[in-house]
C-alpha cells in the first residue's frame, strides 16, 4: 500500500515492522445500513496504552490522549482505537478508558496491546464538527 508523508507524520503506521497487523475495515456505501459510529478512518493524533486490566470477561484499557483531543471526547461517545471504533466509558484529566469484548480483543490488533503502546486515535466526527461550528461562530461575533 501507499502512503502519504502526512500519515506517516500523523500516525504510528512509520513504526510498524513488514508483515505486521492493521486494523481494516471495509467503507460504509450510501445502500449500507447505519449501524454504529460515525467515524472516517482521518487519524486525529497519538495516543498511548497507559493501562490494561481484566474485569470479568473484559478488558478495561485506559488510553492517554494528546491535550488537543480532550475536547472531542465524551462517555458514551465513540472514538477510535487503531482503526477500531469503540465507546467510551470513562474520562479522567489525562484520557478515557473502553472495555473491550473477547470477541474485539481477538479480531483485533487491540488484544495484544501493552501498556506504553502507541494508538492511532481517531475522534467521533460529529464532535468535530460541532468544535468548528462553535469556533466559526465564535469568530463571527468577535468581527
Amino acid at each position: 500500500a501507499d502512503v502519504s508523508a502526512e500519515t506517516l507524520r500523523c500516525t504510528t503506521l512509520g513504526q510498524l515492522q513488514s508483515g505486521a497487523s492493521v486494523n481494516l475495515e471495509r467503507a460504509l456505501t450510501l445502500g449500507t445500513p447505519l449501524g454504529g459510529h460515525l467515524v472516517s478512518g482521518h487519524v486525529d493524533g497519538v495516543g498511548r496504552v497507559r493501562q490494561r486490566q481484566s474485569e470479568g470477561a473484559s478488558e478495561v484499557f485506559w488510553f492517554d490522549w494528546p491535550p488537543a483531543l480532550a475536547r472531542f471526547i465524551a462517555v458514551k461517545g465513540s472514538v477510535c482505537v487503531d482503526g477500531v471504533s469503540l465507546t467510551v466509558n470513562a474520562l479522567d484529566v489525562d484520557g478515557f478508558a473502553v472495555n473491550l469484548v473477547p470477541h474485539t480483543c481477538s479480531r483485533t490488533t487491540l488484544g495484544q496491546l501493552q501498556p506504553g503502546a502507541p494508538v492511532n486515535l481517531e475522534v467521533d466526527v460529529v464532535a468535530r464538527y460541532v468544535a468548528r461550528f462553535l469556533e466559526a461562530s465564535q469568530t463571527a461575533r468577535e468581527s
